[in-house]
């Protein structure tokens, strides 16, 4: 246990080093991040890792029950950020107040004998009802949404906070890191070299076939101990776009993605941090309003800012596979963009 604790105080402490000496960065800035839905699955390991964050001051934890608990778990951890829990809706605007980033991982799962229809209602209703605090308490913020179905609350939190008037898209993110961490994990294992030397584009949506790895465009040193063959890349992209299945499956249906969404949840949040504290060459994929393509959100590679999403980079050369698939999730993400954008509208599908 010793060494396990020695271990994490060590990685804590050169990530704490290595945050500061990026160029431009003012790591001492106090920043308050708020989680909605931190009493969940995702909320209670990714509430753990932002408190590991040397740019968090302040760590609001909103859920509508049960966080006290975990505010006070999670207190007791010895690094910067201040913790406190908040419960319940007539809390929620106090728990936003004075955020620069919310991270919205909240939702329910899939339950028995629930359609598909019945849990986007059920969700997207939460993501909107948040989202119009969000509008009300810090509509200066920079939101992170997580809850699914990320290709349709997106553009539903767009809609919202502009019939409120406080819409900025530089400001507004789907949170597509977990499709990169896989792509670039499988990707890794698949030719031999260390993961952390692995860069692999993922672009598109956050659900089945809108996800799409640039696998012609990966990058990693060191020697690969194997090339891949054109079936082994479809056999990484399917499993990349089925990830989250993959889990389901090995939780014997009784859980899904949570941890891992959780680790990926925050290395999205802490980019936008660094970001705002400007650090040079601060970038992620994320879903963003878009022009790239011919539908409005799209997930591609973003340059962070102290203004959110300061720069909308293109997605290169795409050999004729890869083009076929962005035609492929092209279609289906714009369908799920309108029914998103008519859910906000009108409140039906």
């Amino acid at each position: 246990m010793n060494s396990l604790m020695r271990a994490t105080r060590q990685a804590l402490q050169m990530a704490a080093r290595s945050y500061a000496t990026k160029g431009g960065e003012k790591d001492s800035m106090p920043r308050k991040v708020a989680i909605l839905g931190a009493a969940g699955g995702i909320g209670q390991p990714l509430s753990l890792l932002m408190k590991m964050s040397p740019h968090v001051s302040s760590l609001a934890l909103y859920d509508i029950a049960g966080t006290p608990g975990v505010a006070a778990d999670v207190s007791h951890m010895n690094t910067l950020a201040k913790v406190k829990g908040y419960a319940g809706e007539d809390q929620l605007h106090e728990a936003l107040d004075g955020a620069d980033v919310v991270i919205i991982p909240a939702g329910v799962p899939r339950k028995p004998g629930m359609t598909r229809d019945d849990l986007f209602k059920i969700n997207a209703s939460i993501v909107q009802g948040l989202i119009k605090a969000c509008g009300e308490a810090c509509p200066k913020a920079l939101l992170n949404i997580i809850s699914n179905p990320v290709n349709s609350t997106v553009p539903i939190a767009a809609e919202t906070l502009k019939s409120m008037g406080v819409y900025d898209p530089k400001r507004l993110f789907g949170v597509t890191t977990l499709d990169l961490v896989r792509a670039r994990t499988f990707y890794a294992d698949a030719i031999g070299v260390d993961v952390n030397s692995v860069d692999v584009p993922v672009v598109g949506g956050h659900a089945g076939t809108t996800i799409l790895p640039l696998f012609s465009q990966a990058k990693h040193s060191g020697q690969a101990k194997k090339q891949l063959s054109p079936e082994e890349i479809e056999a990484l992209t399917k499993r990349t776009q089925d990830g989250g299945t993959e889990v389901v499956q090995a939780k014997a249906g009784k859980g899904s993605a949570t941890l891992s969404m959780a680790y990926a949840g925050a290395l999205f949040a802490d980019s936008c941090l660094r970001g705002l504290s400007g650090a040079a060459n601060t970038s992620e994929y994320t879903m963003v309003q878009s022009e790239i393509t011919s539908c409005p959100f799209f997930a591609s590679k973003v340059r962070l800012g102290p203004s959110g999403a300061e720069e909308i980079l293109g997605l290169g050369e795409l050999n004729e596979i890869e083009q076929k698939g962005l035609d492929i999730a092209i279609a289906e993400l714009t369908a799920s963009v309108e029914k998103g954008v008519k859910f906000a509208k009108d409140g039906t599908l």
